[in-house]
């Protein structure tokens, strides 16, 4: 088992909106304190709060800012009363001048429908009517800075596919930050890439091949380039939502390594289980359960050092709903 690189052992940073943690800083005065947020994954992260409005000195209270779209058809963040108070420069400067601590964050979890932090369909406002198109000034600078960066709305967390996504990416984007800590190698980036093989599997096959092959002709000379390459489109592939039928092929793929050890009824239970996920009759946690118990009975090297049957704390129960 790969304890030494156990998320689970110390807490993860991720970046949040400030009001998501309780914190009263809205335009007026209140906050939007998330339950799931503060106590669920407050047990595992080690939420950096900052707000982004307060940070360029709008008080609290203040009067509301918004998007709107300007004659030169330019997204600009102005007061809802005047549009000639423009704040999008100040706040992108602020933005670029929180670099430094950001690109620590294994994850941020921003406030939807915010004109700073929204990181989709925003209201953007014209003399005609709102359309639902933007992204916030401050989200928006902290996906083109770190486009590797899981980045999730508070909203959407109440999906739990998009949850379930979302936490897996800050889990293994964690575990890509220990493997550099302990001293970037080619042998380090191989183990990487074998560990994550069958998570890489569940959601995009075509993405696990191309890493693969980058990984295959890394060198020493290459190893700074490619492992940048590398983590990019690793965090793009798991980005795309694991199916069904990929998760399938995935467990029947681990069936495999215990061909030679079940008993005839123990291979039909399991089977009969897998099927049982693909026809939508039982969740995730159920074949996975029943796989880890068989490979306590019969240890197996590569099973042991992959993370996809362990890819974040069971207490989160994400893969109960999947």
């Amino acid at each position: 088992m790969q304890a030494d690189l156990n998320p689970a052992t110390s807490l993860i940073p991720i970046g949040i909106s400030s009001c998501l943690l309780g914190e009263r800083v809205r335009y007026d005065g209140g906050h939007k304190s998330h339950s799931y947020v503060m106590h669920t994954l407050g047990e595992h992260f080690d939420f950096k709060p900052f707000c982004p409005e307060v940070a360029i000195g709008l008080g609290v209270p203040r009067k509301p800012i918004r998007l709107w779209r300007n004659a030169k058809n330019e997204t600009r963040c102005v007061s809802v009363d005047n549009s000639n108070l423009d704040f999008t420069d100040r706040l992108q400067d602020c933005s670029d001048d929180q670099l430094s601590w950001l690109s620590n964050l294994c994850g941020y979890i921003v406030k939807k429908d915010s004109p700073t932090c929204g990181m989709e369909r925003v209201k953007v406002w014209d003399d005609i009517m709102p359309k639902r198109e933007g992204v916030g000034v401050y989200a928006k600078r902290l996906i083109e800075k770190f486009p590797y960066l899981p980045i999730e709305e508070e909203g959407r967390l109440g999906d739990s596919i998009l949850r379930e996504n979302f936490i897996q990416r800050v889990f293994a984007i964690h575990r890509w930050h220990l493997f550099k800590a302990a001293g970037l190698s080619v042998s380090g980036l191989i183990d990487f890439h074998a560990s994550h093989k069958l998570i890489l599997m569940s959601h995009d096959q075509s993405s696990y091949g191309k890493l693969g092959q980058l990984v295959a002709g890394t060198t020493k000379e290459n190893l700074r380039k490619n492992s940048e390459i590398y983590l990019l489109n690793f965090m793009s592939a798991l980005k795309k939502r694991a199916t069904r039928g990929n998760q399938v092929n995935v467990l029947q793929h681990i069936h495999g390594y215990l061909k030679n050890s079940l008993h005839a009824d123990d291979k039909e239970e399991l089977l009969q289980t897998i099927e049982n996920y693909r026809i939508g009759h039982v969740p995730l946690i159920v074949p996975i359960t029943l796989l880890n118990h068989y490979f306590r009975k019969y240890p197996n090297t590569y099973i042991a050092k992959s993370w996809y049957m362990k890819p974040y704390p069971l207490e989160l129960c994400l893969q109960n709903r999947i």
